[in-house]
């Protein structure tokens, strides 16, 4: 009988253990033997729930119990989590966890502990939610050399650019309909400045790169600026407007940003709206490959975690390879980025527009008599905010994505 625990009895936690319950004949036929939750560790008691009598509030009695294979770590935050993971490899209990935030600060470590105790340090749920990711870069794509990741990794941000471009709503407007519909935190600064976002790609960088790329270094712009008539500009452009997570392999290192870009309708990018998140793959010989699916949610992040559990299940006492080394990987300095901006400008300084940018088409918009916007030419960030500083009238820009 594999026996596991669970580290926080919230929404993926509960989530973990509904899908146990759900699935289990499936799950057990998969593992080839029966699977228990025997210890739910949580600070609260949960009366009338059904696993109201698996609740403990000392980890050690989860540690120290030696019929306990497999623990899944659904607290979230950086500490106590990161603590009690590693204890819990170094005692040779795998670890399958949904949290971004420890992820990001401690992936290679923690799996690195786990080759070293035999067991194993699994992810899948920390990027994606029920998006399988994790395990394809990990084993299907492992004859690849991916030189790019691109996604819209956080569906909070995705549902309130979808509400703002359907229904012309404002930012303000549509966060607070994100967050009547649970969608969003009372404080929703990780979303929407793009935080949640970073770390996720900080993670698929370091898959990417097989070294450990620090989410700190990684520039970080979130949605707080997009407005109605930047979506009136993209439609009249056939556009569309998506917070991106991107890194890229480039001759000299490697490239990684999180802000919002107008794209195509023809991107495969641009068809995914509401909560949905879509991660595009480019590998150097396989070519574009995309994964799409609910980025978040109580199932379908529980589902990933309890994915990963059925593979410690399968291979106990084997470690799963991972090539994610401590080594850290320095990053372009983003002012280097090469890239394309739609601008707007105050008509005022339409003289000087033309000066900087030179022969642009200019696009108007009957709601906005007073400014006009036009796509640049392509130049580096630094370039572009050399020019910017000369606009008195400028209004505002959008990175284009080809």
């Amino acid at each position: 009988m594999a026996k596991i625990a669970i580290l926080g009895y919230g929404t993926v936690g509960s989530g973990v253990a509904e899908v146990i319950d759900t699935n289990r004949s499936l799950i057990e036929k998969r593992i080839k033997d029966t699977l228990e939750v025997k210890y739910i560790l949580d600070l609260r008691e949960f009366p009338g729930d059904p696993n109201e009598d698996k609740v403990v509030h000392d980890v050690n009695v989860i540690l120290e119990d030696p019929e306990i294979s497999i623990i899944c770590e659904t607290m979230g935050g950086n500490e106590p989590a990161y603590t009690f993971s590693k204890k819990a490899l170094q005692a040779g209990k795998s670890v399958c966890t949904s949290n971004k935030e420890l992820v990001a600060n401690h992936g290679a470590e923690l799996i690195a502990l786990a080759e070293k105790n035999k067991c194993n340090y699994l992810f899948e749920a920390s990027v994606g939610g029920g998006i399988p990711i994790i395990r394809p870069m990990n084993s299907a794509l492992t004859a690849e050399r991916v030189v790019e990741i691109s996604g819209i990794l956080n569906g909070t941000t995705n549902y309130i650019l979808t509400k703002m471009e359907r229904e012309g709503a404002r930012f303000e407007d549509a966060l607070k309909e994100a967050q009547d519909k649970g969608y969003a935190e009372r404080n929703p600064e990780a979303d929407v400045e793009g935080y949640d976002a970073c770390r996720k790609i900080a993670i698929l960088s370091s898959l990417m790169s097989g070294k450990t790329v620090d989410f700190k270094q990684i520039y970080t712009e979130g949605i707080t600026a997009v407005t109605p008539a930047d979506f009136s500009y993209a439609a009249k452009l056939n556009m569309t407007i998506k917070l991106l997570a991107m890194a890229k392999e480039k001759e000299d290192g490697y490239l990684a940003a999180v802000a919002p870009y107008m794209i195509t309708k023809e991107n495969p990018l641009a068809g995914v709206n509401d909560v949905f998140n879509a991660v595009f793959v480019k590998g150097n010989t396989l070519g574009d490959s995309m994964y799409y699916g609910r980025g978040a949610g109580k199932l379908p992040t529980a589902s990933a975690v309890v994915g990963d559990v059925v593979e410690c299940a399968r291979n106990f006492g084997e470690h799963l390879p991972c090539l994610w080394e401590e080594e850290n990987v320095s990053l372009k300095d983003f002012s280097s980025a090469k890239g394309r901006f739609f601008v707007r400008v105050n008509k005022v300084d339409e003289a000087k527009a033309n000066e900087l940018f030179g022969s642009v088409e200019k696009i108007y918009l009957e709601n906005y008599p007073e400014e006009f916007g036009f796509m640049s030419g392509e130049m580096t960030e630094a370039e572009f905010e050399q020019k910017k500083a000369q606009l008195s009238g400028f209004v505002s820009r959008i990175r284009l994505k080809d």
